[in-house]
């Protein structure tokens, strides 16, 4: 990351010096835990616009995935300072990502409920998108069959997949999920409790029982079905996209 002028901002030696330092220290655990700090000083908002500035000035495409950018802009979107409203419309009015679609379908909600950091909303936006991308069939019955998941296009598949990476710190979405299967060969009773959707012989319950913030396990969310057995989750984890 290079230089985004903290100096002109603030005088050395301020109780801001070590969290400018995180930011600038490469280190993206470090980077993480700073932001919310600065977010809740005027002058650290200043700060992480001028840093948004200099990450990415224009949207970010599927195969750009950046979870420090997609943090920093849910906390300016929390922020009630002009600048930081001014910013987000004016640089990213629809969002850090670019959605394409093969089939035509709006993921944009998505991105605003992550925005939003309202995981349950996009949870189930992600669930009602992936219905329209089976059709009309599946979009009126509410969920999917197994079968319908193999004809989802690719590219709808990343861009999904890439909305939550960038707005989980890279905890959640498909490719992840995908990632900690394959970590535990594959085996789905081992599968389960790493991402807390079962514990013992108790399935965790949606949506009382699931964790809709950041303190969830890596790999939570989405739950893409979670009630309707294995197959769903197979023909996702088994898909091109992920190739």
């Amino acid at each position: 990351m290079s230089d985004f002028s903290a100096s002109a901002v603030i005088e050395p030696s301020t109780p801001l010096d070590s969290l400018v330092a995180a930011l600038q220290s490469g280190n993206l655990k470090k980077q993480l835990v700073a932001l919310p700090e600065l977010a809740a000083i005027d002058d650290g908002v200043i700060l992480l616009i001028d840093l948004a500035k200099d990450r990415s000035p224009q949207p970010l495409t599927i195969d750009t995935i950046d979870p420090l950018l997609g943090r920093l802009c849910q906390l300016l979107a929390r922020s009630p300072l002009p600048q930081a409203r001014n910013f987000l419309e004016g640089y990213y009015p629809d969002g850090l990502v670019e959605l394409p679609s093969d089939c035509k379908v709006d993921y944009q909600p998505i991105q605003a409920a992550l925005i939003a950091e309202d995981f349950d909303g996009a949870d189930r936006l992600t669930i009602q998108k992936l219905c329209e991308l089976a059709g009309p069939e599946a979009a009126k019955r509410k969920w999917l069959y197994f079968t319908e998941v193999g004809r989802f296009p690719t590219v709808d598949l990343q861009a999904i997949d890439a909305l939550w990476r960038t707005y989980s710190e890279e905890k959640f979405g498909f490719s992840i999920q995908r990632e900690i299967w394959l970590g535990v060969g594959r085996d789905w009773e081992k599968f389960w409790p790493k991402i807390n959707w079962k514990q013992g012989n108790h399935w965790t319950r949606w949506p009382g029982e699931f964790t809709w913030n950041l303190t969830a396990p890596r790999g939570h969310l989405p739950t893409t079905n979670q009630l309707r057995g294995v197959r769903v989750m197979n023909a996702l984890m088994n898909h091109p996209a992920w190739s």
